[in-house]
């Protein structure tokens, strides 16, 4: 798979095809490999780009921790390296965070969103509680200096996507997560399709339900049974889906 530098980085990606811009962007903790039977299929009617996201697959770690609005950024130039304009963005959980920080920015033609994150939910009492135990323990292993036990109390603690990140790309983790794109939903004027797995876990589906209610322009199609990966799952489906959204754009 070619390899391009942009910002100094090399970035792993994948092109084909002619016609409008189509750019896939892969959810976290994922790669390109994830969007390929997108890009398979939509690389007969569209130019359609597909790369692993910095921190992911072959390309390198940013240099500093990243948050979203670094990564729209990223994703500016990689527009730009391709002179890309007004593009179709298709995103994945991660991805669509990106592509709604980059919209509310930079023209784009349509957007799909599937497994959207992005909506913090309201945090209960308890969450709070633990939180808040969880600062003061990490800020009392901090005082004994002792790294080895702050790392591995740092471990066990975080979640799954937390744990297996390293490096630069645990703090990047944290500042994605902590982001919120909701005040930017109303701003989003472009056609928007939302698809999600009715059991998602990681993005439920009250967000995909709010995202539609506030978005100018989005409708939102349920994969029922499904999980935070139904447009992979059910692929065939999704293609569909994309085929109904996107065939006023061909180009045969």
């Amino acid at each position: 798979m070619p390899q391009i530098k942009i910002n100094g980085l090399n970035i792993e990606v994948a092109t084909e095809g002619q016609g409008r811009d189509v750019v896939l962007l892969h959810g976290w903790r994922q790669r390109m490999i994830m969007m390929e039977p997108a890009y398979n299929h939509l690389k007969k009617h569209f130019r359609v780009f597909n790369f692993d996201f910095p921190g992911f697959g072959q390309s390198d770690e940013p240099p500093a921790a990243w948050g979203v609005p670094e990564y729209r950024e990223f994703l500016e130039a990689f527009c730009q390296s391709f002179d890309i304009q007004d593009p179709i963005l298709i995103g994945h959980s991660f991805g669509c965070r990106v592509a709604i920080h980059y919209a509310a920015k930079n023209p784009v033609h349509k957007m799909v969103l599937t497994g959207a994150a992005g909506i913090r939910p309201k945090q209960s009492w308890q969450a709070k509680i633990k939180i808040a135990g969880y600062k003061a323990a990490k800020k009392a292993i901090s005082m004994t200096g002792n790294e080895a036990m702050l790392e591995e109390f740092k471990r066990k603690s975080g979640s799954d996507d937390y744990r297996n990140a390293t490096g630069v790309m645990r703090e990047t983790f944290v500042k994605v997560v902590n982001d919120d794109v909701s005040d930017m939903l109303e701003d989003i004027t472009v056609p928007v399709l939302l698809v999600w797995g009715e059991n998602d876990e990681a993005a439920p589906l009250w967000m995909g339900k709010q995202m539609e209610a506030k978005m100018k322009n989005a409708g939102l199609a349920i994969f029922e049974g499904d999980d935070h990966f139904a447009y992979f799952n059910q692929s065939a489906r999704f293609n569909r889906c994309l085929d109904v959204f996107l065939k006023e754009d061909w180009e045969d």
